[in-house]
């Protein structure tokens, strides 16, 4: 697998969770995207449309869902703020996230808090239970909203979103998911799932570029919703260059409604269609087997120095400090060349 990106033979980078490495094949369609931007009237049609949708059914099946249903983004927070602009809740109600849950899942919804005089509980694994336990314990019927992961970023603690989501929906609040730090790398079959919205940043398992991530829609939300801004790339037949002063009140079909402004994004987006067709080829399934492979190794140095392990997925594992001076652990790995 090494030998598929662009590192040196000498270099063992297991940092994806900050930003993945950069595929042969994601370097040579980024090479290719220049060279047709440095000759625009080479251009057509099919480079700002054809190519968009392999990207869309790509990242469908890494979702399992159709590509009926996935939209663009530049960012995880451009989709959580999609989400919120389409929410309306009472005062007193109450939003569910995690404790040091990444702070593009979190900034929003304390917008919201703050616009509808809302409550904002952050759940703690607590010491006897899983973190899916103790976040089923925080979900009552006051609840509107739950906005979490699969997995946390910290430490990789998984999340059983499934028990998640049956809980959610008992109380008739909203599942809204970040699968930034598992999209790609951990299997999830998200028609399954069912929430009413998730995003993932591009940039990390997915392999891709950044600036350019992946959104769910469910369809229950897509003739509903309102997209986060009015583009003319989403609406109806705006393939046909000839017509676009025709203004149209209609979208394409499904989630494209919520593409965002410049989605064909013409110098990055190639290098996204590589980098998921790398994934697809290769499987989730597989690649979490892969990593899951690796994390095991700092599993058993834990159990050896007596150091409990939470439940985790396969791609991301924490090592607990303790009382440990992190900054005084960092000068120890940096002096063993290790940042």
């Amino acid at each position: 697998m090494h030998d598929h990106f662009e590192l040196d033979p000498s270099v063992t980078y297991l940092n994806c969770a900050s930003m993945s490495p950069m595929l042969k094949s994601v370097r040579e369609a980024s090479m290719a995207a220049l060279e047709l931007r440095a000759n625009p009237w080479r251009m057509t049609k099919d480079d700002w449309f054809a190519d968009s949708e392999v990207l869309r059914n790509d990242v469908a099946t890494v979702f399992k869902t159709t590509g009926d249903n996935i939209a663009f983004a530049p960012s995880a927070s451009y989709g959580m703020a999609l989400a919120a602009k389409n929410m309306n809740f009472k005062a007193g109600k109450t939003i569910v996230v995690l404790d040091k849950q990444f702070p593009s899942n979190v900034y929003t919804w304390e917008h919201l808090v703050r616009q509808y005089d809302l409550k904002i509980v952050r759940v703690r694994k607590q010491d006897d239970k899983s973190l899916t336990e103790s976040i089923l314990d925080a979900i009552h019927d006051q609840v509107v909203l739950v906005a979490i992961p699969n997995c946390h970023w910290m430490d990789g603690s998984w999340i059983d979103v499934e028990k998640v989501s049956q809980r959610v929906k008992s109380v008739h609040a909203l599942l809204v998911l970040d699968l930034s730090q598992s999209l790609g790398a951990l299997p999830i079959d998200i028609e399954k799932v069912d929430p009413d919205f998730a995003v993932a940043a591009g940039y990390k398992w997915m392999l891709g570029p950044y600036g350019l991530g992946y959104m769910y829609i469910a369809p229950r939300w897509q003739h509903v919703w309102e997209p986060l801004e009015y583009s003319w790339l989403p609406r109806y037949k705006s393939e046909d260059f000839s017509k676009l002063t025709d203004y149209t009140e209609l979208f394409k079909n499904g989630a494209r409604k919520f593409d965002c402004g410049e989605y064909p994004m013409l110098s990055i987006r190639p290098m996204a269609v590589a980098a998921v067709k790398q994934i697809v080829s290769w499987g989730v399934d597989s690649i979490q087997s892969y990593t899951k492979s690796l994390t095991l190794i700092v599993n058993q140095y834990n159990e050896s120095n007596g150091v409990a392990t939470r439940e985790h997925v396969g791609h991301i594992v924490g090592i607990p400090f303790g009382k440990r001076d992190p900054n005084a652990v960092k000068k120890i790995l940096s002096a063993q060349k290790l940042t």
